[in-house]
């Protein structure tokens, strides 16, 4: 009933929220994106995008067909597999940015080691910064991580708004410097929070450095001050800082798989883990919650 290339284009778009992306990445035209989801709505009976000139955006229908769309393609690739009688061997070294320790991550890559266990998989987890640059110096195979601004490398797996988070009780004075929780360098969040502050004229300190998430997560929720964040992937305990705050704009982040070097003992299992990941990239952000636009 549900064609697999019609499925994989709709995963696509709603990891992307961008036809025009989603064409990028599947090397479709956008017309044939357009078709591929105007067959699976067809074919479901049901509009899964509410779309205009300026936006695209799941529809609740589209929120539902995610989960169907992945498991579908899940088993499809797992009957290819078994029946192709292909089996991945060797050793494959996955960098993962520190954005990702509080996603189901963990499940993308169990599912994985389930389909491919002779693959031996080494995981590192850094900033996004750090794992660019131990791709670059070989030391990795495959890297999910935040793209550096103006860098083209990478194939997007979604795309997110970065904004300000903080402890709900936080309160700013106007009149002080703006109190910042940051990764060391090189973090990518680091840079932007304080460029965009710099450009603003606003002054700043830094109220803790943490190379760790969850250093980070507990410094916002003792109050110690804001962050720069994903929007998608706020933890649990902290919120956005309201507009009334005068915080600068922050822009997007994307967030994306870079290859490294192709070698050969490495090259099957890189390709099928991104696979994996960019069929389950709605796993890797939860929905917002309610509160989180105050």
């Amino acid at each position: 009933m549900y064609d697999p290339s019609h499925l994989r284009t709709f995963l696509s778009v709603a990891q992307t929220l961008s036809f025009t992306q989603a064409a990028r990445r599947l090397g479709l035209r956008q017309s044939t994106v357009s078709q591929h989801v105007r067959r699976l709505e067809d074919a479901t009976g049901r509009q899964l995008f509410s779309r205009d000139t300026h936006s695209v955006e799941l529809t609740e229908d589209g929120e539902a067909m995610l989960g169907f769309a992945r498991r579908i393609l899940e088993v499809h690739e797992q009957a290819t597999a078994f029946f192709t009688g292909t089996r991945l061997r060797g050793r494959l070294r996955f960098g993962a940015s520190e954005d990702f320790v509080l996603t189901r991550l963990p499940e993308i890559l169990e599912g994985f080691r389930h389909d491919h266990p002779e693959v031996d998989l080494e995981l590192t987890v850094e900033l996004s910064g750090t794992l660019h640059g131990q791709l670059a110096a070989g030391k990795l195979d495959l890297v999910l991580a935040k793209r550096r601004p103006q860098d083209p490398r990478g194939e997007p797996v979604w795309r997110d708004r970065l904004v300000w988070i903080g402890a709900e009780r936080l309160r700013l004075d106007p009149d002080r410097p703006v109190p910042l929780i940051v990764y060391p360098p090189p973090g990518i969040t680091r840079a932007l929070a304080i460029d965009a502050l710099q450009r603003q004229g606003r002054e700043w300190r830094v109220a803790c450095t943490s190379g760790s998430l969850n250093g980070l997560i507990a410094a916002a929720r003792a109050g110690l001050g804001v962050m720069a964040h994903s929007r998608g992937l706020i933890p649990p305990g902290l919120v956005r800082v309201p507009d009334r705050a005068g915080l600068p704009e922050l822009g997007r982040v994307d967030f994306v798989l870079v290859h490294g070097r192709r070698h050969p003992s490495a090259q099957g299992a890189a390709d099928a883990l991104a696979s994996a990941i960019l069929a389950g990239g709605d796993r890797l952000h939860p929905p917002q919650r309610a509160g989180l636009g105050r």
